[in-house]
C-alpha cells in the first residue's frame, strides 16, 4: 500500500510539472496576444486621434472659405445696393428730361 502511495504521490507531482509546464506556454500565448492587441488598440487610436484632428481642420477651413465667401457677398449686395439708390436717386432727373426732349420735339412737330 505504501508503494501505490509514494507511486500515486510521483504521478501527481508528474502531473502538475506537466501541467504548469503546459500553462506556462499558454500564459505566454496568451501575454503575446494580449501586447498585440494592446499595440493594435493603440496604433488605432492614434489613427482615430489623427482622423479627427485632420477633420477639425477640414471643417475650420470650409468654414473660413465660407465666412470669405458671405463677406465678398455682402460686399457685393452693398455695391449693388449703393448703385441702385444712386439710379433711383438721379432717375426722376432722367425721366424729367427725357419727358421734356418729348415734349419740346411735340411742340416742334406741332409748329410745323
Amino acid at each position: 500500500m505504501e508503494i501505490v502511495g509514494v507511486v500515486l504521490g510521483v504521478i501527481a507531482i508528474g502531473l502538475t510539472l506537466y501541467f504548469r509546464k503546459g500553462q506556462k506556454q499558454t500564459n505566454e500565448l496568451v501575454e503575446f496576444d494580449i501586447d498585440q492587441a494592446r499595440t493594435a488598440y493603440q496604433a488605432l487610436m492614434k489613427d482615430f486621434t489623427n482622423y479627427q484632428v485632420d477633420q477639425a481642420r477640414l471643417e475650420e477651413k470650409n468654414i473660413a472659405k465660407m465666412e470669405i465667401r458671405h463677406d465678398n457677398i455682402a460686399r457685393s449686395i452693398t455695391k449693388n445696393e449703393q448703385k441702385i439708390f444712386q439710379v433711383e436717386k438721379t432717375l426722376p432727373n432722367k425721366i424729367g428730361e427725357i419727358v421734356s426732349q418729348v415734349e419740346f420735339a411735340q411742340d416742334n412737330i406741332n409748329k410745323r
